[in-house]
């Protein structure tokens, strides 16, 4: 037996090795597909066969143009061990890979790849990527002339696509249906799902397009200060997949922010995300454009928030516990903390949020003026959430401690999550406290997250669900503000006016402009129709 298979080597034309391929990713490779839409029909053999032979074709068309002779093994072991690592989180968290999932994978660091990789990687990986991989590389690539792979492969085409075209006619109405109104499911298709969204990043990443980011606002100018006031220092901090649901202020059922509720502070409980995942939400937030008018190109080729305010003479610094600021603080002051060496809060290369206020008021203080510090937290990113807050928060219990989330009870994924919100809660209100001691500066914090979560509900975990479709614990997000006695006196600002506004709808498009009036920036790109304050005491910022 062993011989027969050392022995093994059949011959195979590049075409043939193309097919098999195909049926091999189709079959076997694509469980979240198969589920969600035969969930559409179920029980309809026409529709199962008009959706494979779809399926079958257009990765074969894919494979057609990437598949040569010498390409053929190195690159369809690639394309099985990607294949097998998305079918395993698509069906783990209920992801979708779109070209923002794909994104998201792209800017990973390696301390989230390191959470990522768990025991329930190994069945996948044997079945979608070893197994098929060992009989790639047993085949004979037959050689020809490439004279006749130049009239062969076209030919090959044209065929896959008559079959792929008879094949929809089997159940037109149904497919055409699915593809019409369900068009997420389109971002299950594994591998054609992920080669689609990599190469729109390549081609909207293109060092060869990449060119300055376009200034905005050039007209803006900071307000005077009246004789004798204090410089104010801003503090925004965006934090991460924390979701509005499970934020105590907003009613939760447990009390996950008693220390902001102590504080005293002006919560949003009505706040919503530009986007479900940190490469979509932080852009956009930093952007005068957001969520209503979105265009992603326009936006990642635009200067930011942070640049507006650099230009008028308020120094800003972006502070990192997390992957970076996504392009928004390009061209401005940033700092990494994540890699802090601080044995009291960090440990196994990652560091509790606390860290981003060490040595702050000596930070700030070294730039006289104005100041604009943004904290970019670790927060409540998943799916390792038991690993985000100390052990002295692990108040409810027992919680999940393995980021297979599947493999826990939904209730102690929730008492996670929710340790990991107590500590945020503990991390806000100490950074106020760090702000009330700053009796130099006239301060301000406001808090949001960028996206929320979803913790199993409709079997769905983390976040990324394309925003069209995306459930609301995944776009309803908490936001607070806080402001020094003096910093308010000298605003004008009515407190009260603004807790009224912070009761209505509200959403990430307002930062833009809210910031901008409160610091008194006049411009042309500000829209008071998007600034929270300006029914309540802040002068307009208008040019």
């Amino acid at each position: 037996m062993l011989d027969r298979l050392r022995s093994w080597h059949p011959a195979v034309s590049q075409e043939r090795l193309i097919l098999l391929a195909s049926l091999f990713f189709a079959l076997v490779s694509n469980g979240p597909f198969w589920r969600a839409s035969y969930a559409l029909h179920p029980g309809n053999l026409l529709f199962g066969l008009a959706l494979s032979g779809l399926l079958i074709t257009a990765n074969a068309v894919v494979l057609s143009l990437l598949v040569w002779r010498w390409s053929a093994k190195p690159l369809l072991t690639v394309l099985f061990f990607s294949t097998a690592l998305a079918v395993h989180y698509m069906s783990t968290y209920g992801v979708y890979m779109d070209a923002d999932m794909v994104r998201n994978v792209l800017q990973t660091d390696a301390r989230e790849s390191r959470e990522l990789i768990t025991p329930g990687l190994i069945l996948p990986l044997l079945v979608h990527a070893v197994l098929p991989t060992l009989a790639v590389w047993r085949v004979r690539i037959v050689p020809r002339r490439m004279i006749r792979t130049a009239w062969i492969r076209p030919l090959f085409i044209v065929g896959l696509l008559v079959v792929g075209a008879g094949s929809v006619l089997l159940a037109s109405a149904d497919v055409a249906s699915m593809l019409r109104n369900h068009r997420e499911i389109k971002y299950l298709a594994t591998p054609l799902n992920y080669l689609i969204g990599l190469e729109q990043n390549l081609r909207s990443n293109s060092p060869i397009k990449r060119a300055p980011k376009t200034p905005i606002a050039q007209d803006a100018k900071a307000g005077p200060h009246a004789p004798g006031a204090r410089p104010r220092l801003l503090v925004l901090v965006v934090g991460e997949t924390v979701r509005a649901q499970n934020w105590g202020l907003n009613g939760y059922r447990r009390q996950t922010t008693p220390e902001l509720a102590q504080i005293g502070v002006v919560n949003f409980p009505d706040m919503h995300s530009c986007g479900t995942s940190t490469e979509v939400s932080v852009p956009c937030m930093f952007s005068r454009l957001g969520r209503r008018h979105y265009d992603e190109k326009e936006i990642r080729s635009e200067q930011s928030l942070l640049n507006v305010l650099d230009g008028v003479g308020i120094k800003t610094l972006w502070r990192d516990n997390q992957s970076g600021c996504k392009g928004v603080c390009e061209g401005t002051a940033f700092e990494s903390v994540a890699d802090a060496k601080d044995p009291g809060l960090c440990a196994d290369g990652r560091c509790m949020d606390e860290v981003l206020l060490k040595g702050l008021a000596e930070q700030v203080r070294l730039t006289p003026g104005d100041r604009v510090v943004v904290l970019h937290q670790l927060g409540n990113h998943g799916p390792s959430y038991f690993q985000r807050y100390p052990g002295n928060f692990r108040t409810f219990t027992p919680p999940c401690e393995n980021p297979e989330l599947g493999n826990c009870p939904r209730e102690q994924i929730v008492n996670a999550y929710d340790n990991a919100v107590l500590y945020t809660d503990h991390f806000l209100a100490r950074a106020v406290h760090e702000l009330q001691a700053m009796d130099d500066y006239d301060t301000a914090l406001i808090y949001v997250s960028d996206h929320g979560e979803s913790l199993g509900e409709k079997g769905l975990y983390l976040h990324g669900v394309p925003y069209a479709i995306a459930p609301a614990e995944q776009t309803s997000v908490p936001m607070v503000m806080w402001f020094s006695r003096h910093f308010a006196l000298d605003r004008g600002l009515d407190t009260r006016c603004l807790a009224e506004r912070a009761r209505q709808r509200t959403d990430h498009d307002v930062l833009f402009s809210s910031v901008l009036g409160l610091l008194q920036v006049t411009t042309s790109a500000y829209d008071p129709a998007q600034d929270v304050f300006a029914s309540c005491g802040t002068p307009a910022a208008r040019a």
